[in-house]
Parts: C-alpha cells; structure tokens; sequence
C-alpha cells in the first residue's frame, strides 16, 4: 500500500492572501471581518479597517463584523487590501 499523495487532489492549505498594509497573508476561508483582519494583520483593536480596491484606488470603511467575500487566485480577481484607518 503506497502512502504517495494523489497528484489529482488539490493540496489542502490557504485558498486565499488577504493583503494588510503590504504584506500578504494566506487566509483558509472565503469571508474575513474587521475583527480577522485586526488579527492577522496585527492592528490594534480600536482602530477601523478600511478596505481599499486597487482596480481603481477606492476606499471605505469596514463595519465591524461584516464579512468580507474573497476571491481565489491572484491574477484574474478583483485586486484588495486593507488598511488602518
């Protein structure tokens, strides 16, 4: 009995990269909060989340507890960071 992984199965592991003030971070779910992101970023937990598109350089404020919807992949979705605010 081969204990080989099968090359057919994709490889479990972060499906998304949440970007937060620069760095990336691998994040395993498809929806993050305010309250995630503070966390994984490092951010103190009174300061706001403000989420920014670079398609188009917008901007707005998180509220707290919403959830925000990732996509998978990095060149063909829409482009998103986070930031303090």
């Amino acid at each position: 009995m081969s204990t080989a992984a099968n090359p057919e199965q994709p490889s479990p592991g972060p499906k998304y990269f949440v970007n937060i003030e620069g760095t990336e971070h691998p994040w395993d779910r498809g929806t993050i909060t305010p309250a995630d992101i503070r966390t994984l970023g490092g951010l103190p937990a009174n300061e706001p989340v403000i989420e920014i598109d670079l398609e188009d350089n917008s901007e707005r404020q998180l509220a707290e507890g919403e959830p925000v919807e990732l996509k998978p992949g990095r060149g063909f979705a829409r482009k998103i960071r986070f930031k303090r605010g």
